[in-house]
C-alpha cells in the first residue's frame, strides 16, 4: 500500500473520530479491505474492527495476530456451521436473530472456555428478506438467549431501510433496548452514524468513511 493511501486512511479515521463522542465505540468495518489497511488504521489508534464474512475474517485474523488489543466484531450474517471458527476469537457478535444461532454460539464459546457477547439484530423496517427478528419477537428472543450459559446479551442492533429517514428507526430501537434493560446499541454506518449517535448509539459501524470505497469482493 502506498504512503499516500496510508495517510488517507489515517486522515479519514481522524475525521470520523472527531464526530464520535466519548462512550461511543467506533467499529471500523474492514470487509474487502486488505490487512495492510487495517494495520494503518491500527497504527492511527483504532482497535475495534468489524468483518462480515467468516472466511475473510479468518485470513485477516491470522495475518494480524501480532497486533495486541485488536478487537474483532462480527457484523455480517452468520450461519450456525461457521460459529466454530469465531469461538473465543471475536469480542462481539452483532447479528444474532434466532435462538438456534444463539444456542450454537453458547455451545462453541463454552467449549472454548469463555463467554460470548452478542447483540440481537432487529428488523426495524420489517423488510422482507432482510435479517433480524421482528420487533415484537425481540423480547422473547432476548429472554430465551439470556437463559443460555456462556452467553451475554449485551444489546441490540439494526440497519434501517436505506431509502427512509433512519432517525425514527434508531429511536424505536433505543426505546426497545431500554424496555429490555440492555445497555448496548449498535446502529449507524458511514451515511448515518451521526444521527445514530444523536439517538443513543453506543457502537457505530463505519467502513467507507474510514477506509474509502471498497474493492469488489473476490468470489468465494
Amino acid at each position: 500500500m502506498s504512503g499516500g493511501a496510508d495517510r488517507g486512511i489515517a486522515a479519514r479515521l481522524a475525521r470520523v473520530r472527531a464526530g464520535v463522542p466519548a462512550g461511543v465505540t467506533l467499529v471500523a468495518v474492514s470487509k474487502n479491505q486488505p490487512p495492510e489497511a487495517i494495520r494503518e488504521a491500527y497504527a492511527a489508534g483504532q482497535r475495534d474492527f468489524g468483518e462480515n464474512y467468516v472466511q475473510e475474517w479468518r485470513a485477516k485474523a491470522d495475518a494480524l495476530a501480532d497486533l495486541p488489543a485488536l478487537a474483532w466484531h462480527f457484523v455480517g450474517g452468520l450461519q450456525t456451521n461457521k460459529v466454530k471458527y469465531l469461538a473465543g476469537r471475536v469480542a462481539l457478535v452483532h447479528t444474532v436473530d434466532r435462538l438456534e444461532l444463539g444456542q450454537e454460539i453458547a455451545r462453541r464459546w463454552a467449549r472454548a472456555g469463555g463467554t460470548a457477547r452478542i447483540l440481537v439484530e432487529v428488523n426495524v423496517g420489517r423488510e422482507a428478506g432482510k435479517a433480524g427478528c421482528m420487533p415484537e419477537a425481540a423480547p422473547g428472543l432476548v429472554e430465551a438467549l439470556r437463559s443460555l450459559p456462556a452467553l451475554e446479551v449485551a444489546g441490540l442492533t439494526c440497519i434501517p431501510p436505506a431509502e427512509l429517514d433512519p432517525r425514527p428507526f434508531f429511536a424505536g430501537l433505543r426505546a426497545l433496548r431500554d424496555r429490555l434493560g440492555l445497555r448496548q446499541l449498535s446502529m449507524g454506518m458511514s451515511a448515518d452514524y451521526r444521527i445514530a449517535i444523536e439517538e443513543g448509539a453506543t457502537l457505530v459501524r463505519v467502513g467507507t468513511a474510514v477506509f474509502g470505497e471498497r474493492a469488489p469482493r473476490a468470489p468465494a
